[in-house]
């Protein structure tokens, strides 16, 4: 397919200290993110308990991704990608110390929690994109595996392992001081990389096209879904990235109320819980390369799915916390494998030029999910009346999806056998 023009980021060959610095910017981010992840529902909770309204907040924190993630993957074609974060972070740690006001003088409505949320969510949409492009300019090509598995740690160190008993934690001392941790984490994670030297601004190779680029900011958007939809392996995979997002989310949506309601945990106890999942998330993180190495990919990700799915199933059907914390462990870390493969893949078959509206238009379909299957879950759970039966119907839903995915991959196997002994 031919373009109008091509980019090329301006960085100099990856830096010692280039993927040190970006991924510690990323943890103290994550930090902040896992801290307000458990702080707001939990805000939510002592305002209402209905669990449409707690899924609602959920659907604001990711309704970002549905209206911009394309155009937040254009844009990081044409803006210095390390910048974009440190003003993504730097509005972030704003937003939230508006919100840690709105706690303190206990003025904090189910409505201005939702804006709270949607403010943070609108600015993560940048950061956490422009960090998954920045990764191929940071390391060789050897290394992408292990840059994307230790992104992906992480992201599960600050929001699982320690960002959640924080929030939990912190929030049973005073309600307002997960928020200010959670407001210094991001101004961290902006610091951090305004240390990383070297320009991650993608220039335009073709002179004519250097002085429009307004003009053509729709072919731009247009090029990254033409490659995309062309692609016969990319477009299957956000396919089944969007499925797993979707299902898995009737049931994430109201994994506070599920802790504190059918396993009457208590707030504190709500982080811990939520560290067992780390734990899980983290060995998913330690094995996922060699899975992936070793493995055929779409096999990987259709067994991921199917451990995710049968994880669910069983918490839906479990009485105890410990028991209920382990098989969350198990569903964290299926989901990190299929994630470390997905963005392996993206990174290896992606042309540079195209990464950032490519993940822009993979993004909106895949994290556009999140609020439809939080919503959903939410009606979901009123329906059955438990979000034990919303876990157990989440995970039958992923076990499906896994069983299709399988099959598909055979006959696409199939197709191709035959094809080869045709030719």
């Amino acid at each position: 397919m031919a373009h109008d023009s091509t980019t090329t980021v301006t960085s100099p060959a990856p830096a010692r200290r280039g993927l040190p610095l970006l991924l510690g910017a990323n943890l103290a981010a994550n930090l902040g993110d896992g801290i307000a992840k458990v702080a707001f529902p939990l805000l939510a909770a002592t305002v209402t308990r209905d669990p449409v309204l707690i899924a609602g907040l959920s659907a604001a924190q990711f309704l970002p991704w549905l209206l911009l993630a394309v155009l937040a993957g254009a844009l990081l074609d044409r803006v210095d990608r390390r910048k974009a974060i440190v003003l993504a972070n730097t509005a972030r740690a704003a937003a939230i110390g508006g919100m840690t006001v709105l706690v303190l003088t206990d003025s904090a409505s189910i409505w201005l929690i939702y804006v709270g949320a949607l403010v943070v969510g609108v600015a993560e949409v940048v950061a956490d994109s422009a960090a998954n492009v920045l990764i191929p300019s940071v390391v060789d090509s050897n290394g992408l595996s292990g840059a994307n598995s230790k992104l992906q740690a992480t992201e599960i160190v600050g929001q699982t392992f320690a960002g959640g008993p924080l929030g939990s934690l912190t929030f049973a001392v005073f309600a307002a001081f997960p928020f200010l941790l959670t407001s210094a984490s991001f101004a961290i994670g902006a610091a951090l990389l305004l240390a990383l030297a070297g320009s991650f601004r993608p220039q335009r190779s073709s002179p004519e096209t250097q002085d429009r680029p307004t003009a053509t900011l729709r072919s731009d958007l247009a090029d990254g879904l033409r490659w995309l939809v062309r692609d016969p392996v990319m477009w299957r995979l956000v396919v089944a990235a969007g499925g797993l997002a979707l299902t898995s989310e009737l049931a994430q949506a109201q994994l506070v109320l599920y802790a504190l309601e059918d396993l009457s945990l208590t707030e504190a106890a709500f982080g811990v819980f939520g560290l067992v999942g780390g734990i899980g998330g983290l060995a998913g993180a330690a094995v996922a390369s060699r899975l992936v190495d070793r493995f055929r990919g779409r096999h990987v990700l259709a067994w991921s799915m199917a451990a995710a799915g049968g994880a669910f199933v069983a918490m839906g059907l479990s009485a105890q916390p410990v028991v209920s914390a382990v098989l969350f462990g198990v569903f964290a870390g299926a989901v990190v494998v299929a994630n470390v493969l997905l963005a392996t893949t993206r990174h290896r078959l992606v042309p540079a030029e195209l990464l950032g509206r490519v993940l822009g238009v993979w993004r909106a379909v895949v994290w556009g999910m999140l609020p439809v299957g939080a919503l959903l879950g939410g009606l979901l759970t009123t329906l059955l009346g438990s979000t034990s039966a919303t876990f157990a119907f989440s995970g039958a839903c992923q076990i499906a999806l896994g069983v299709v995915t399988i099959t598909a991959v055979l006959l696409l196997d199939r197709r191709a056998g035959s094809r080869r002994s045709r030719a």
